[in-house]
């Protein structure tokens, strides 16, 4: 039977069961944030721990089911110009209805056109005046991404109330130094009223203060607004006077009135609610999900149906603070990596639910062709490992004088133990595993490699920060910008400046060449000249190692539960709609498409 027929058969015979489990219809008690179950679409996966503000410039905020901007920045609450779609990579209209490089040659300006139904939720119009506020604003208050914005735009202008001129970086030759970005923005900074941003600079006192303000009596543009929040739950309410039910754009309101996240301890706790029907849409990696519909025979589906379920986009990855003692030699930051069994990663952490190193032997380019065919795999041949070789690693290591000289089992450099913590949230099953992999590799070569699982908030603290020794973190997926950007986030050495990096090398590797050719990559469309360099930045990388993947993975896993709700996207059902959680970029396209389970 097919996997579609079989999770509609069970979606109805249990439809019943979840309707008497959790009072669909009916509202429980007041001040707890409980909404009717067949009004309420359930996540899991995307928040971790409580809010801390809804403030987009905020360094902090820990709000991603509110505010995430990635490769497809979410859009519930703040929206951006355009929207992203990784399916096609085409940039789709929001705010923004069209734009337009003035001049192709120089890509020196972009003309945007907004859509003149745009209104916030207080009722005023949205222009190009809070477009334009929006930038100043970010860059005044020196925030992450307003710090990241002027190495691309100088400025923006207001040309009438509907049109936007951006105006880019340029080189002495008169060329924008990286008009990748600038469509990169297109689909990632919030757009915030001028107003507002305002109001908040007078009570804060100044622009730099203004990244503190909680923001909690915000006003945006998007189809929902926070309605509840505690260390338990989030909550948001649809706007019932949001813009995009113009037949401008949706053309209705999206169909759940509710979008809830219950807080869980980690993925188990997620995918124990999930399986219960308590979760409608997960972003959390299970173990062997296909037997949820296979043995359980639950109304649970992938966004494909066969191994690897999901499309693979980015390459978790494991950063070496390159500054720290011992760290800072390439001969051990290879040695882990040679050491790790890559295939035992593959197949007990992930559950083959990633493609091989084997199929896709490793560079910084995920396992699509498009990227694939942007360098000169033979090249790469002699540079690249497949992993579990632990003999290899310890002759490395050998030949380069790192030895253990006082019989501990632990080797040396300057007299110091090699000892290293390893790095990311708790709770993070996959991650969780993958990291106790890398650590039982290290002790196989005399590396002593403490695993720590802080909450995500603490690990966010220190990635950003550069407090880690051994961190994992997943670069950028399918973008308008990637490659590219995923190069920079591993080599660039300009992001290690930054005192709060969100962006990218977080472990403060600098190589002269690699910032050289990333800075013409930006502005380079010669195929030829874009493998040549592809291909080196790859050598480089795979040279000096200053990081390395643990797997290919989805950039967002996509699990839904059809209990309650059905009609979810999926793979060549013909509707284009990327499986981004309903919530990011073109995929919240889900949101105006779903239907309740009849039952």
């Amino acid at each position: 039977m097919k996997k579609r027929t079989m999770r509609l058969i069970a979606a109805l015979a249990s439809a019943a069961m979840v309707a008497s489990s959790f009072g669909i219809g009916a509202f429980a008690a007041e001040g707890d944030g409980s909404t009717p179950r067949n009004e309420t679409l359930y996540f899991a996966g995307q928040q971790w721990g409580t809010i801390n503000d809804w403030n987009p410039m905020s360094a902090n905020s820990n709000n991603a089911m509110g505010i995430q901007q990635k490769d497809s920045t979410r859009t519930l609450i703040y929206e951006t110009l355009f929207m992203y779609n990784l399916l096609d990579n085409e940039l789709y209209p929001l705010l923004g209805t069209e734009w337009a490089w003035d001049d192709e040659a120089t890509m020196a300006s972009m003309t945007v056109k907004l859509n003149p139904d745009a209104h916030w939720s207080d009722g005023t119009p949205l222009t190009a005046a809070d477009v334009v506020a929006t930038f100043d604003y970010n860059v005044k208050c020196n925030s992450a991404y307003g710090v990241e914005m002027t190495s691309f735009i100088t400025s923006m202008e207001a040309v009438d109330d509907a049109t936007v001129k951006i105006n880019s970086v340029v080189g002495d030759d008169g060329v924008a130094v990286n008009p990748l970005m600038i469509k990169q923005m297109l689909q990632k900074m919030y757009i915030m009223q001028k107003a507002y941003l305002e109001k908040v600079e007078e009570r804060a006192g100044s622009p730099e203060d203004m990244k503190l303000d909680k923001m909690d009596d915000l006003v945006a543009s998007g189809p929902y607004m926070p309605y509840y929040d505690d260390d338990q739950k989030v909550v948001f309410i649809r706007d019932e006077n949001y813009w995009g039910q113009a037949e401008s754009m949706w053309g209705s309101l999206p169909v759940p009135k509710y979008i809830a996240h219950t807080i869980y301890e980690g993925n188990s706790n997620a995918q124990v609610a999930f399986e219960a029907g308590e979760v409608d849409v997960a972003q959390v990696f299970m173990t062997d999900i296909q037997k949820l519909w296979e043995e359980k025979e639950l109304p649970i589906t992938t966004y494909i149906d066969e191994e690897p379920y999901n499309l693979a986009s980015t390459i978790p990855t494991c950063f070496f603070n390159v500054e720290v003692p011992g760290l800072d030699r390439v001969e051990v930051r290879k040695a882990i990596a040679m050491a790790t069994d890559f295939e035992q990663i593959r197949s007990s952490a992930m559950s083959n639910q990633s493609p091989s190193f084997k199929d896709y032997p490793r560079s910084m380019m995920n396992p699509s062709d498009p990227e694939q065919a942007l360098f000169d795999h033979d090249a790469l041949k002699d540079l690249q490992w497949e992993g579990g070789d632990i003999e290899g690693a310890k002759a490395l290591l050998d030949e380069a004088g790192i030895v253990d000289t006082d019989g501990d089992g632990i080797r040396e450099v300057d007299g110091q133990n090699l000892h290293f913590k390893a790095e990311c949230p708790s709770g993070w099953t996959d991650w969780n595993a993958s990291l106790e992999i890398v650590a039982a590799a290290g002790k196989e070569i005399g590396i002593e490699i403490e695993t720590y699982f802080p909450e995500a908030s603490v690990y966010t603290d220190d990635y950003t920060t550069g407090n880690f020794e051994i961190t994992m973190s997943s670069p950028t997926g399918a973008s308008i910008t990637n490659p590219f950007y995923r190069c920079k986030q591993f080599l660039y050495g300009p992001f290690a400046d930054l005192e709060i990096n969100y962006s990218g090398n977080y472990g403060h590797y600098r190589n002269a060449e690699a910032d050289e050719i990333l800075d013409k990559l930006a502005t380079e469309t010669d195929e030829a000249k874009l493998k040549e360099y592809y291909t080196r930045l790859n050598e480089i990388y795979l040279t000096d190692v200053p990081s390395f993947g643990l797997m290919y993975r989805p950039d967002m896993f996509y699990e839904v539960n059809e209990t309650v709700w059905t009609n979810y996207p999926m793979k060549d059902d013909g509707s284009n709609i990327p499986p981004t959680d309903c919530t990011d970029g073109y995929g919240i396209a889900a949101l105006y498409q779903l239907e309740l389970v009849e039952g």
